[in-house]
């Protein structure tokens, strides 16, 4: 089926520049200042409506299989959709763990089936992520975009040793929650002021930038593509801008949230509880200099939807996690760019652009690649509202906020996805 859409606006140089772009079945052909289209081809006029390639997001829970009363593959697509992104890459922790091909294949199995986007499925780096033995990265690489135990730090240096190794023999990725198991002592909020002041237990920030700065020295050493989850820490950022100064392979990924609130945003809802916490706002600076200056690569959401009951326990007692796919470009676009942090080209990079990259996903927005495109009227205020969305998650940070920049169109492979 061939499609022409009007009046998009592209960023060119820039700056956002008119175009036309003419689709044959999944496949962007043309794109020109004007198209002038024939008259049995179908036209959807876009009305000056921003348009980039699909967003890719590297880091969200799906749920599935395992946990479907959170999430499932269908709903946290669609979620995914709404949100712009048409490629996101599901972390492992399910129900069986993806650590061998059999459990692999039961996840793609259901992704097949039910994807309302491309959905790359991650394998776990040690069996049912218990961090005592490797998996047969060999047998599963060519089925998973990369290797993590997420949601949980590889505790043994041995151990993480052993699976870079193993995964620069493989040509493959590593990408690693950093979390010190003992020295969390029971936190479950940032160790600051404002735990202090309510006497909550904290998270220290060691925890995460301890084993960050472990695991670069062992990178250096194996040559692995060491890819670094969520960082949250100012120290996080320093260690990494220092390593790949150095040369190490190393990328890393920080999520909307890190960036538009700190500790100082905190409230007594689990919707503000999410692993690694909200740091200080010294952490949030030093993250927003690290990506004006490119030592953060990627903003990915870390998706993590439970149910309401899991989350309506406060801080103390809530499931770590809060949903990002539905409000990413929103919040980002409204707290950066425009408050002129950082320029629209940049924020499209660190959310498609960068991602594809790192992870060889593939994608531009150019003839000839699949028609992958993410519709946004730049010009929408709207109210965030977790009731409205796609997702089986409803819990985050960021409902009633009053935000700039609404997507309002998502296509997959040629075809517009209904919402």
């Amino acid at each position: 089926m061939v499609t022409l859409l009007k009046h998009a606006c592209l960023l060119d140089c820039g700056s956002l520049a008119p175009a036309d772009i003419l689709v044959d079945n999944s496949r962007i052909v043309d794109i020109a200042a004007e198209i002038v289209p024939s008259n049995d081809i179908p036209t959807v006029q876009l009305g000056g409506c921003f348009v980039s390639y699909g967003f890719a997001d590297l880091h969200v829970h799906l749920r599935e299989p395992g946990f479907s009363s959170k999430e499932t593959i269908r709903t946290g697509s669609l979620a995914a959709a709404a949100g712009g992104y048409t490629t996101v890459c599901a972390m492992p922790n399910l129900n069986p763990v993806p650590d061998c091909p059999e459990n692999l294949a039961l996840e793609q199995a259901i992704i097949d089936r039910d994807a309302a986007v491309q959905v790359l499925p991650y394998a776990s780096i040690t069996k049912e992520r218990k961090g005592l033995e490797l998996v047969d990265m060999a047998a599963m690489k060519g089925s998973c975009c990369a290797f993590s135990d997420d949601g949980s730090g590889v505790q043994s240096e041995g151990m993480m040793r052993a699976a870079m190794s193993l995964a620069a023999r493989e040509d493959c990725i590593i990408a690693a929650h950093c979390e010190d198991n003992t020295l969390l002592r029971g936190g479950y909020i940032h160790d600051g002021r404002w735990c202090a002041a309510h006497g909550h237990k904290g998270i220290c920030s060691e925890s995460e930038w301890g084993q960050i700065a472990r695991d670069l020295k062992l990178a250096a050493e194996t040559g692995v593509h060491y890819h670094v989850c969520h960082i949250s820490t100012k120290e996080s950022v320093d260690l990494i801008r220092k390593a790949k100064a150095a040369g190490v392979n190393v990328t890393c990924e920080t999520g909307p949230h890190y960036l538009a609130l700190c500790e100082d945003d905190l409230q007594e809802d689990g919707r503000f509880k999410m692993n690694p916490p909200l740091r200080s706002a010294e952490d949030r600076a030093a993250l927003i200099e690290g990506l004006q200056d490119g030592t953060i690569d990627v903003i990915a959401t870390d998706h993590a939807p439970h149910t309401a009951e899991q989350k309506s326990r406060g801080l103390e007692g809530s499931a770590m996690g809060i949903v990002g796919l539905e409000t990413a470009f929103p919040v980002l676009y409204t707290k950066l760019v425009k408050t002129g942090i950082i320029t629209l080209e940049k924020l499209v990079d660190l959310l498609c652009g960068s991602p594809r990259r790192i992870f060889k996903l593939g994608g531009t927005l150019a003839p000839g690649q699949e028609a992958n495109l993410t519709v946004i009227d730049l010009n929408a205020c709207y109210r965030i509202d977790s009731s409205a969305f796609k997702s089986l998650g409803r819990s985050t940070p960021f409902d009633g906020w009053d935000v700039y920049g609404k997507v309002v169109r998502t296509m997959y492979r040629g075809k517009f996805i209904e919402l």
